[in-house]
């Protein structure tokens, strides 16, 4: 049976970014596949930001997912953190606008509520959530893949419950709220 939607998650990130695909088919979710991109052996930022672009690209290319969700940069403690981190963002989210998806951001707060019902839920618990929500035994996956898996599944259950209280926008409602800040 064809899926009725396939949504690719990201958790950004300048080091290791997670991604994980799930499909939806008859209002079920089931997981296609996760995994991290490793960037730590490439020195130069900008060869980084290059291929996150390109891997995003290719797992759109390679499995057509329907929308994409990605986690949003949190501000820690360490700015520059937080700009590294959103710069992975900006071109993760370049990749899908470049292919016309639509793209949903959750803070990270949210899809941990989403998941586990606790908002300050551990990586573990989310981990745990993810594996028992969509039955798979990669108990070795790493955190990254799990929380891209999140993100992905925290966006199936907001387009399952519209209702719900969200501060969560796609870009394009931003664009269509705000085209004074559009240049």
């Amino acid at each position: 049976m064809k899926p009725d939607q396939i949504i690719l998650g990201i958790d950004p990130g300048t080091v290791i970014l997670g991604y994980g695909l799930i499909s939806i088919t008859a209002g079920n979710p089931s997981l296609i596949t996760m995994g991290v991109l490793r960037l730590s052996k490439l020195s130069d930022p900008l060869r980084r930001l290059g291929t996150i672009f390109d891997r995003v690209t290719s797992l759109i290319d390679e499995y057509k997912p329907t929308t994409v969700a990605i986690e949003a940069p949190f501000y820690g403690k360490n700015v520059q953190s937080m700009l590294k981190l959103g710069r992975a963002q900006g071109v993760a989210l370049a990749a899908a606008i470049t292919k016309d998806l639509t793209v949903h951001e959750y803070a990270p707060r949210k899809v941990k509520q989403a998941i586990t019902g606790n908002g300050n839920a551990s990586k573990e618990q989310v981990a745990m959530m993810v594996q028992q929500v969509l039955k798979h035994n990669n108990t070795s996956a790493l955190p990254d893949a799990t929380d891209a898996v999140a993100v992905a599944l925290c966006h199936f259950y907001q387009s399952q419950n519209p209702t719900a209280p969200s501060g969560t926008k796609s870009w394009e409602e931003f664009i269509r709220k705000n085209p004074d800040r559009i240049h």
